[in-house]
């Protein structure tokens, strides 16, 4: 009976962070139409994400505890961003704060198995690719912005191809499917951020929180479940 119910826990923690994260995008989608709504998204952006703080927490057995300390301290500074970044007035600069803070906690999990940019091509691609995407939005970036948007930029190029790095690096040993769920997580993140650039600074995007919240919530639940090691996480 125990068995089971543990074998439930899981499924039922999944189930709620899909819908709360549905929910989220739903209240962002309907409050451009219907303000009234705001209130949905507020309450359910930071909900899924602490539903996926509950899944890294809860992950067994882990890859390792340090590992499992760090990956939980980036989606708490991940909270911390959503919080900052949906709230009235302007805190973008301190939500880009926390969120460097979640990337550098993200990249110090990745480097406690694997060496940095070991190998270096994951590395480079991910940086050419946030420097194309800089280059392409430098014109619409506020001078206040433009070095804290650079540093956050290489931060989080860093944060991929490491990941990236780490994967190739244990293929084929038993760290190999954690390690790819990490960076499947950690590729989909920089898409989101560059999505949230692209509405924030060239748009409005058509349907942008849809796009960008769909794929930073997958991001999330990936390097969540990065966190258990021994390859029961089926790669979802």
């Amino acid at each position: 009976m125990a068995g089971h119910a543990a074998a439930a826990y899981p499924r039922a923690l999944a189930a709620a962070v899909l819908a709360a994260a549905a929910a989220a995008i739903a209240g962002a989608l309907m409050a451009h139409a219907a303000p009234g709504w705001q209130w949905l998204h507020w309450c359910c952006k930071p909900l899924a994400t602490a539903l996926i703080f509950a899944l890294a927490w809860r992950a067994r057995p882990a890859v390792s505890p340090r590992y499992r300390w760090l990956v939980l301290a980036g989606i708490a500074c991940s909270l911390a961003g959503d919080v900052l970044l949906m709230l009235p007035g302007d805190l973008f600069v301190p939500g880009l704060l926390a969120f460097l803070l979640a990337h550098a906690c993200f990249i110090a999990a990745f480097l406690g198995d694997s060496r940095f940019a070991a190998p270096a091509w994951p590395l480079a691609i991910c940086l050419a690719y946030g420097a194309a995407n800089l280059a392409l939005l430098w014109g619409a970036v506020d001078a206040p912005l433009r070095v804290p948007v650079i540093v956050y930029v290489v931060v989080l190029c860093g944060m991929g191809g490491q990941a990236l790095a780490r994967a190739l690096a244990h293929r084929g040993d038993v760290l190999a499917p954690a390690a790819w769920r990490a960076a499947r997580g950690a590729l989909v993140f920089m898409l989101s951020d560059s999505v949230l650039a692209w509405d924030r600074f060239r748009g409005p995007l058509p349907l942008a929180s849809l796009w960008v919240l769909s794929a930073y919530y997958l991001a999330l639940w990936w390097i969540a479940r990065s966190v258990q090691g021994d390859g029961r996480g089926g790669g979802a």
